[in-house]
């Protein structure tokens, strides 16, 4: 666990989410800290493909960056295998 500076504005944002969404400031911080990862390993992925990631990967024990890049690195070469037409 560590701390994070972030900047005003970027905390009032978290303390309305927070108080919407019913979590803790720290919570929506990670809520929104996963999404981005999730977003930026998978770019092809919607918010609601997103979030079913997230429940799997909850299901399977939690939210693994190594598993979660081995995938991304597997999804990217069947995608560039697709697009030359060699079989994965």
């Amino acid at each position: 666990m560590g701390i994070v500076k972030i900047s005003e504005a970027m905390h009032e944002n978290l303390r309305v989410a927070s108080d919407a969404l019913s979590r803790s400031i720290n919570a929506q911080a990670e809520h929104w800290m996963r999404i981005g990862m999730l977003a930026e390993l998978h770019p092809n992925l919607d918010h609601s493909d997103i979030c079913r990631v997230l429940i799997r990967a909850e299901l399977a024990g939690g939210l693994d960056v190594k598993q979660l890049c081995a995938l991304a690195d597997f999804s990217q070469s069947t995608q560039v295998d697709a697009a030359s037409g060699a079989k994965p």
